[in-house]
């Protein structure tokens, strides 16, 4: 069994900063790629932030420049540190991981998310 765990939602003013963190633990032989989602109420969980292997990382469009998404390749824990926070950045916020087990089975897994709310 492979579990993602999430932390360091919460509210914060517009303008502020948060860190998310996310754990991965379990039958783990290496995790290809990790990456951050969103879904804010009503709407479709959309990418935030990935990072693969090799340190590269890709930002969707509303979030570059604010947000940094980086990895512990050694703990299997990903961050995404969260600047300049807009209302419109207000979302349960998903980590989610390609992982290949100890089983030799390839799966994409996703955490439980972690609410984040901008407002004043």
């Amino acid at each position: 069994q492979v579990q993602l765990v999430e932390s360091g939602g919460g509210l914060v003013q517009p303008g502020g900063s948060l860190r998310l963190s996310c754990a991965a633990s379990g039958n783990i032989f290496v995790i290809t790629a990790m990456g951050w989602y969103r879904q804010a109420p009503g709407k479709q969980r959309e990418l935030v932030a990935v990072i693969d292997n090799g340190g590269t990382s890709n930002y969707a469009d509303s979030v570059n420049g604010r947000f940094t998404i980086s990895r512990d390749y050694a703990k299997n824990t990903l961050s995404l540190q969260m600047n300049s926070l807009k209302p419109e950045d207000t979302a349960v916020y998903y980590c989610n991981a390609e992982i290949l087990t100890i089983e030799m089975n390839q799966q994409n897994y996703w955490g439980q998310g972690t609410q984040v709310t901008v407002s004043s």
